[in-house]
C-alpha cells in the first residue's frame, strides 16, 4: 500500500478550508488528525496499521528537526523498514548531539547522546540514526524480545552489518542499559525469517536448549529436497517448526486447507527420515516450559 498524502493545515487554509471545518471534519469523523495541523481522510487514515500512522507523524518531526538530531530508536528503525514487535510507538523518538537534555512528553522522546556523522544518514528523505546505531540503541533500551525482532530483521536487510554493530556496540560502552546490549546484539541472527521465529530462538536460548541450526535443508541420502526447516537439532534428529498464522494461509482462507495437506505431507516426510517434529504457536511461546518438556520427550523417543 502506498502511503497516503495528509492534509496540511496550512495547505487547507490556503484553499479556503476553515479551522471550524477542520474541527468539525475531526468531530464527525470525516477527518482524523495524525499530528496537530496534519489529518487524513476517514478511508485513508482508516488503511493505515500502527507503523504507517508512526511513519507520517516521523515525517512530521523529521521537518522541523535542528542541526545536530536525527530520528532515532524504534522511530529510525520503522524508517529502515526494520520489523518491530509491541516497541511501544506512542512518541517520536529522536536523539540530540548534546551531553544532557533529553526529555519526555506524550509526543516525543528525545535523547541526548553523542551522535557521531557516521552513526547518521538519510533514509527516504528522513535523517536518522544509522543501521547500526539504531540496533545498539534499541537493545539497551527495550525488551529481549522487541530488540531480538528488530536486530534480526535488520540483519536480514543488511547480512554485513555485523563489524558496524561491534563498532555501535563500542561507542555506547558508557550509556545505560549497555549490559543488556551486550547480551544482545552478539544473539542477533538475520537467518530468523519473522518476527515469531526470532522469539522461539531467544525462548530456546533462555531454556537452556541446544542452539539449533537454522533455515536447514533435509535432503534423502540420494539429495532429494525434503523440507527447508525453521529449526534443526542433527543430534538428537529433531526438527522444530515455529506455526505462525501466515504459514497457513491466515489472510486467504481459501487457501488455508491445502496449505495444511501441504504441511503435512511434509511432516509424514520428515518422519519417514527418522526426524523428531516438534511444533509450536505464538501462544505457546509465552508459556514455553509446554514446548521445552516437548522437545524432551521428542529428545527421549529419538533415543530409543
Amino acid at each position: 500500500m502506498s502511503e497516503p498524502t495528509p492534509l496540511l493545515r496550512p495547505a487547507a487554509l490556503a484553499t479556503g478550508i476553515t479551522d471550524a471545518e477542520l474541527r468539525r471534519g475531526i468531530r464527525t469523523g470525516r477527518l482524523e488528525r495524525i499530528v496537530p495541523g496534519m489529518y487524513l481522510g476517514r478511508e485513508d487514515a482508516g488503511q493505515l496499521d500502527d507503523v504507517a500512522r508512526h511513519v507520517l507523524r516521523i515525517r512530521s518531526s523529521a521537518a522541523r528537526l535542528r542541526e545536530g538530531a536525527a530520528i532515532s530508536h524504534v522511530s529510525a528503525a520503522v524508517v529502515h523498514g526494520f520489523a518491530v514487535w509491541r516497541t511501544d510507538l506512542s512518541r517520536i523518538h529522536l536523539t540530540r548531539d548534546r551531553a544532557s537534555g533529553g526529555r519526555r512528553t506524550p509526543r516525543q522522546h528525545v535523547h541526548a547522546a553523542a551522535l557521531p556523522h557516521d552513526e547518521v544518514e538519510t533514509v527516504e528523505g528522513i535523517r536518522v540514526t544509522s543501521a547500526a546505531r539504531t540496533v545498539v540503541d534499541l537493545s539497551r533500551t527495550v525488551t529481549a524480545e522487541e530488540a531480538v525482532v528488530t536486530g534480526d530483521s535488520a540483519l536480514r536487510g543488511y547480512p554485513g552489518l555485523r563489524p558496524a554493530l561491534a563498532t555501535a556496540l563500542h561507542r555506547a560502552e558508557a550509556r545505560t542499559g549497555i549490559a543488556a546490549a551486550r547480551r544482545i546484539v552478539p544473539f542477533l541472527d538475520g537467518r530468523s525469517e519473522s518476527p515469531g521465529e526470532s522469539i522461539s530462538r531467544l525462548r530456546i536460548h533462555q531454556a537452556g536448549l541446544p542452539a539449533p541450526a537454522l533455515q536447514h535443508d533435509v535432503r534423502t541420502s540420494e539429495g532429494r529436497f525434503v523440507a527447508r526447516t525453521d529449526f534443526y537439532w542433527e543430534e538428537p534428529g529433531i526438527v522444530g517448526e515455529f506455526d505462525g498464522m501466515g504459514k497457513y494461509g491466515a489472510d486467504d482462507p481459501g487457501t488455508t486447507a491445502e496449505t495444511v495437506r501441504r504441511e503435512k505431507l511434509r511432516e509424514d516426510a520428515l518422519r519417514d527420515l527418522g526426524f523428531e517434529v516438534v511444533r509450536w504457536t505464538w501462544a505457546e511461546l509465552f508459556r514455553f516450559p509446554t514446548v521445552v518438556a516437548r522437545f524432551e520427550r521428542a529428545v527421549a523417543r529419538s533415543r530409543r
